[in-house]
Order: C-alpha cells, then structure tokens, then sequence
C-alpha cells in the first residue's frame, strides 16, 4: 500500500475553485477539469518503489502478476482495466458517446489498416476498448444523459416557437422510437447555421420566462452560452436533464449520449481513449461513425444509490473493468477490512481515513488517495468517507471484507 501522487489535468471546461477547495490548495487560475488516479498512460499515477517515485503504468508491467493478481491479469491483460477520477466541470463537456466492444476493436482494426496515426486528430479509435463509466456526485451535480423519449422530445422542441423545429417534431410524434430518434438526430448534426442561432435565441427567452419547461431551458441555457454558435445545442436538446444529490450516482453504457454540464464528482471507466463527440466540441466529429454507435432508444435513466455488501456500499455496474463502492468510517468504530483479489485504488473525500496494511499505516484526507497491489488486506479506520475502485471478479466482485 502506498499513497498515489496525481496529476491535475487542465481543460477549458474545468472549473476554477471546486478541485483547488477539494484538494485543499489555492486556485491557480487556470480551469482544473480532473484528478486522474491509475496508471492511464495519458497521466500515471507515481508512486515509490525503491529509492524514488516510479509511473504505475511502469511498476505495473514490471510484475503483472504480483500487482494485478492472476485472475485480473487472465481476464485483462498486463493493465491495469480501470481508471479513477475526481471530475470538476466548471462549464459543460463535449456531448458524446462511447463504443461497445465489437465496434471499438473494429474501429480500431480499421483505422489501423487506414494507416490513421494514432494521435491524429481526425482518429476515432485510439485503442480497442470499450469506455463504459460511473459517476457519483460529491455535491450537486447537473448533465444530460440519454433520449428524451419521442414525444417528450416534440413537447419540448415545440415549446421553443421556432417555426424551423416543425417538421422535426412531426417525425417525432409519427415514427416508431428508434426511426424518430435516428432521423432527427442525424438532421441535427448538421443544421444551418441560422437554425441554431434561432434554437439558442429560443431556448434563452424559455431560461427567463415561467413555464413547464423551464428548469430543464436552464440548463440547456447554459450549454449554449458555453458554445456559441455549436450545433451541438440541438442534439443536447433531445437528451434528458439529469440533477444528482451527494452520493447518487449515473452508469453511462456503450451508445447512451451523454454531456456532464457542472460540479464534482468521482468518475470511474474502463481504460480507453475512445469517445466519439456529437457536439459542444472544436474536435473531429466523426458523423457515419456516431450513427452507428449511438443507441436510438429513450429507456428512463437510472439514477444509482449504493446497496450495502458487508462494511461496503456499492454502486451497482454490469462490467467487470472495474467496481466502485464507498467505505464511510466514524470515530471509535471498529476499523472495516477489504481484501481484495485485484488491485485497489482508494481515495479520500471527506474526514480523514487512517489506512493499514502490512506494510505499514497511511493518512488519508480529502483528495489524497492510496494504492494497494492484489492480495493486500487494508483495513480503514478514522473519522470519513473513502471511494474505493478495484475490479470486477474474484471475491471483491462480491463482498467487501
């Protein structure tokens, strides 16, 4: 067991103050986006092995086995499957969407056989992956995740007035769900300009005035304030609003479009770069790629709470790259133990947890987090919460201690 040193990943959409106040650290005025924590080439984790600081990803590939475990080695290789983040989104991300298996190593195979370097910028697939992911609000915490079902879609596009929207809103209320969907997404892709800036116009009056849809006009408000001019408003418009309390959490599987919009939170997903953008983005739009990825279809979301499994809350996940619980601690209880077959990364979000393990004792306050290899028994104690992300199979799959 060893503390993580992370990096702070800088993005426009980062907000000012909410990671510097989690952290415990002065703003530095630049927008400060994410906490990553694993061994993500992008940004590993260092931690010290020896005589100095070493990358995961590196400490990792020098011995898969004694770090993964061989159960999480069979089943994903020499990697470490997932990856850790605190999120603080100042202003809302890129709308987007992630492949599922069979597409992403197809993708890949074929961009690949394209001779499309991998860090080109018009790449859709850097890996063959798939990108499923959770997130847990830490505050109040506001995005847009999946269709708005069809007719809901029509009320909605309808109360804005714009006479351009009617023929759009007449497919939505005749077509079957999955034609409906398609059809006016695939439209809004690409729309005159003058449409959006009609749309924008429209949804601002909607932010300002009493009404049914008001709330949810806020919202979307804010997104067009944030990208000017983006098409993307109007594919953001068919997405249901989505607002989390402290604690409740979202699981976005392969072809669910989704945009966080702002607050903090823990975000886990498995370790991949792929992500194909629908929107609120300078980046390449791959538009052939994104009708085949994205699921046309308008289920309810689920918004998750976590079922108790020993000393353990866990958030409910149907993969195995990873598996994400919290672990809440209180003065003069007894210390909560987790075996683990498989790595674990714990971090600190409020309090203080007193970690131990056989290698000695470690302090955990918000922000700072802990690395243990496979097999290492860690027992929590203090007066806190801690998340704790591991892997999917072996006994860690089902019970915490």
């Amino acid at each position: 067991m060893e503390p993580l040193v992370n990096t702070v990943r800088s993005y426009p959409w980062g907000s000012l103050t909410a990671l510097p106040r989690f952290l415990g650290a002065e703003p530095d005025g630049r927008p400060q986006a994410e906490l990553w924590m694993g061994a993500h080439s992008g940004a590993p984790s260092l931690v010290r092995r020896g005589t100095g600081l070493r990358p995961l990803d590196a400490v990792i590939g020098a011995d898969p086995a004694a770090e993964l475990g061989e159960a999480a080695l069979r089943r994903f290789g020499a990697r470490l499957p997932f990856l850790l983040k605190v999120l603080a989104a100042g202003a809302p991300l890129s709308l987007q969407v992630h492949p599922d298996l069979a597409r992403a190593a197809a993708g890949f195979r074929a961009e690949n056989a394209a001779g499309i370097p991998l860090d080109a910028p018009h790449r859709s697939y850097r890996d063959d992956n798939h990108k499923p992911e959770m997130v847990v609000a830490l505050g109040e915490f506001e995005g847009l995740c999946g269709f708005r079902p069809p007719l809901e879609c029509a009320a909605l596009l309808a109360a804005l007035g714009v006479p351009e929207l009617a023929p759009h809103c007449q497919i939505l209320r005749t077509r079957p769900e999955e034609s409906a969907l398609r059809t006016v997404f695939a439209a809004f892709l690409e729309p005159p300009a003058d449409l959006v800036a009609a749309v924008a116009g429209a949804v601002a009056r909607g932010a300002r005035e009493e009404g049914p849809h008001r709330a949810d006009l806020v919202l979307y408000d804010a997104v067009a304030r944030a990208y000017p001019g983006d098409a993307g408003l109007l594919a953001a418009l068919m997405l249901r609003t989505v607002r989390l309390a402290p604690g409740e959490g979202l699981f976005l599987g392969a072809g669910v479009p989704h945009a966080y919009v702002r607050g903090l939170a823990v975000e886990v997903m498995a370790a991949s770069d792929n992500v194909l953008r629908c929107g609120l983005t300078a980046k390449h739009m791959d538009r052939a790629e994104l009708l085949r990825v994205v699921r046309f279809a308008a289920p309810p979301v689920r918004v998750l709470t976590p079922s108790a499994d020993g000393p353990e809350e866990v958030y409910p996940a149907p993969v195995d790259d990873f598996r994400l619980s919290r672990v809440r601690v209180a003065a003069g209880a007894p210390a909560v133990a987790l075996d683990a077959a498989a790595p674990q990364i714990l971090l600190c979000t409020r309090g203080e947890a007193r970690l131990a393990a056989a290698g000695g004792t470690l302090t955990l306050r918000p922000g700072s987090s802990a690395y243990a290899p496979a097999g290492e028994r860690v027992t929590v104690g203090g007066d806190g919460e801690v998340y704790r992300a591991t892997v999917g199979i072996g006994p860690c799959a089902h019970s915490g201690a």
